[in-house]
């Protein structure tokens, strides 16, 4: 799964990009001060940087000067930054490219056009699969299309973020537990144990040749389910 680092100071703007980048399929680690993503990027590994400028004990140039030196020492290798900023103007911009940052957004921001920057910024670096394919099914996460046998497949929303999580944990064993933290409340639906096997049980209709006998999202008895050896 893409791991996503976003440090942002204001608390409604975390909770609402962390539904939304998780719906999309990311895990994300945030921050609000400048302490604390240093502490993060110190001890993670992450795929992409979304830094918000002005922090309370600093700023998301510091952090974004953490990343790119890591990098020359090949900790961090390849992390491209996005800083997320309220300020629209050419030099704060270009101080933020001229460091090494990949793009740059201005808030407000429409939610859509920042994923499509993330996945933009990824696949220029490499560091996303923007096709994901097992047996019949294709699942385009950049498009956010799926297609089976060559037909489209048209899932919900938590349809599409239940297989999106399968799919980015191939050969792992999930629990029911693990999958209701991964898409808890997404789209506003209260998600428990008895709505995740109907969800379970809808999406096997969808992708797979025969449901009774699913051969794409297995279960694990005892244990949970998997997708993949």
């Amino acid at each position: 799964m893409t791991k996503i680092l976003l440090v942002e100071d204001d608390t409604d703007i975390i909770e609402n990009l962390d539904e939304l980048l998780k719906a999309e399929g990311f895990e994300v680690s945030a921050a609000q001060t400048q302490t604390e993503a240093l502490g993060l990027i110190a001890k993670n590994k992450f795929d992409i940087a979304l830094l918000d400028i002005n922090l309370p004990d600093g700023s998301g140039y510091a952090v974004c000067s953490a990343i790119k030196a890591d990098e020359a020492k090949n900790l961090n290798a390849g992390t491209p930054v996005i800083f997320i900023t309220a300020y629209d103007d050419e030099t704060t911009a270009v101080t933020g490219l001229d460091m090494g940052a990949d793009d740059y957004i201005t808030k407000p921001f429409r939610p859509k056009e920042l994923v499509s920057r993330i996945n933009s910024v990824l696949r220029r670096s490499g560091g996303v699969k923007p096709i994901i394919e097992i047996g019949d099914l294709k699942v385009d996460s950049l498009k956010g299309t799926v297609h089976k046998n060559g037909e489209e497949v048209f899932l919900s929303v938590l349809e599409y973020r239940l297989l999106l999580v399968f799919l980015n944990h191939q050969g792992q064993v999930l629990s029911r537990n693990k999958l209701l933290e991964e898409i808890w409340d997404i789209a506003g639906e209260f998600v428990n144990d008895n709505t995740l096997t109907v969800y379970v049980k809808r999406l096997r209709e969808k992708i797979e040749d025969d449901p009774q006998n699913p051969t794409i999202i297995k279960t694990v008895r005892g244990l949970g389910y998997r997708v993949g050896d």
